[in-house]
């Protein structure tokens, strides 16, 4: 391919090569020269390099980037060919319908329109402009902003480790600042959900010895018609004890949400009497739950870089 190039990049001047006859050529110039555009071929610039975008006759839609100063029709149709074997002949012909030779340079393609003859079927393409198909120059701008992008590919291993040193430090200083804290929470803690756990028990044994003073004063004091309207009142009363409940809490009174309640409220009670710092204990656990999400992200990205993810087997 490099031999090919070379001869035909120096080749005589005045001098023209063709790869078909010329009675060929004649009759693709009056059969192909009226086409309109194809929509399965077409030419589109992606991340500055002219691709040609083909639907091949096995139905498969394939783009073929092309480098319009070293790229040529020959090494333009043998990528095409070589993607589907069911490319038998393919050809480029130029706005006059005469055929490109194999060795001529993309670059001079794509300043005019063009026909793609794949077995036998021609697609005309049009063309994306005079001069566009030259490599894109790049501004200053644009020549610091891909060295920057350099050296920030080639140091984000660096970068990488020393923002892993530092998570670790604020980790550390975070809990450091936070074992005070959290020692004195541990134990207000533990002394709210006793006390807690003693009004539960408190309010069951209220409830043990109604039901039995009840049951005293019906079988061995008064009678049931005695005791029928008392217990009716003890009734209203206790729902309307309920009630005032959602009312001044907004809160149906559920026995476990109502536990959680009264252990917040002497939790509080007793970090008021202690004057533990409950907003400061929150914004340094929120900081620290962000650095250990961090800290994960990065090892997870690390540990990408070092031990890349194996392909698998076909069973």
């Amino acid at each position: 391919m490099l031999v090919s190039r070379f001869f035909c990049r120096f080749k005589p001047p005045g001098l023209r090569i063709f790869s078909s006859d010329p009675v060929w050529s004649a009759g693709v110039m009056s059969g192909f020269s009226s086409q309109p555009p194809s929509r399965d071929v077409f030419v589109r610039y992606s991340f500055g390099r002219p691709v040609l975008s083909l639907r091949l006759p096995a139905g498969q839609q394939c783009r073929f980037t092309v480098t319009p100063m070293l790229t040529t029709v020959g090494d333009l149709l043998r990528d095409i060919t070589a993607k589907d074997p069911g490319v038998h002949t393919a050809a480029l012909l130029n706005g006059g319908g005469q055929r490109i030779s194999s060795c001529t340079f993309m670059e001079n393609v794509l300043n005019e329109d063009f026909q793609l003859v794949i077995n036998g079927i021609t697609h005309s393409v049009r063309s994306l402009g005079q001069g566009s198909s030259h490599e894109h120059m790049l501004g200053v701008d644009d020549m610091k902003y891909v060295v920057r992008l350099l050296q920030s590919a080639l140091t984000l291993p660096q970068r990488q480790h020393a923002a892993h040193a530092e998570l670790l430090a604020a980790r550390e200083r975070l809990a450091e600042q936070l074992q005070p804290l959290e020692t004195v929470r541990v134990k207000m803690a533990q002394e709210a959900e006793s006390r807690a756990s003693l009004l539960g028990w408190a309010g069951l044994a209220y409830l043990s010895l109604q039901g039995g003073f009840l049951g005293y004063l019906t079988w061995y004091v008064f009678a049931w018609d005695v005791m029928e309207p008392v217990t009716f009142f003890i009734t209203c009363s206790t729902s309307m004890m309920f009630f005032a409940y959602y009312v001044l809490t907004k809160q149906d009174l559920i026995y476990p949400n109502v536990r959680d309640r009264q252990f917040l409220h002497f939790f509080h009670l007793r970090a008021s009497q202690q004057k533990f710092n409950i907003k400061k204990y929150n914004e340094l656990k929120e900081e620290l739950a962000k650095v250990e999400g961090d800290l994960s992200t990065l090892r997870s990205a690390i540990r990408l870089q070092v031990d890349p993810p194996q392909p698998q087997k076909a069973a």
